[in-house]
């Protein structure tokens, strides 16, 4: 199992960009969850066993919702220390 943890500046709070990143994630078979942060950002924590189709997914969230404007993304690969069965937005 593969993890990517990432945090996603820009135009991302209110446009229905963590709607659009958890029906894209399950379109492409993802587990983890995404929520928005106090500071605008949105972080999201994205699995899966196939490493280069998390790599792709990242232009997926480069792009964003309709009305989104991503202006940066950092991303964070890591061990996964919980398995999650689903794609989750926390509130």
């Amino acid at each position: 199992m593969k993890q990517i943890h990432v945090w996603i500046s820009g135009f991302v709070q209110g446009v229905g960009y963590r709607v659009f990143t958890s029906k894209e994630a399950k379109k492409w078979s993802f587990t983890g969850w995404v929520q928005n942060l106090p500071d605008g950002r949105v972080e999201a924590v994205i699995q899966a066993d196939d490493e280069r189709k998390l790599k792709d997914f990242l232009s997926v969230l480069e792009k964003g919702s309709y009305f989104a404007q991503v202006r940066n993304i950092v991303v964070e690969w890591e061990d996964p220390t919980e398995i999650y069965s689903d794609f989750v937005i926390h509130r």
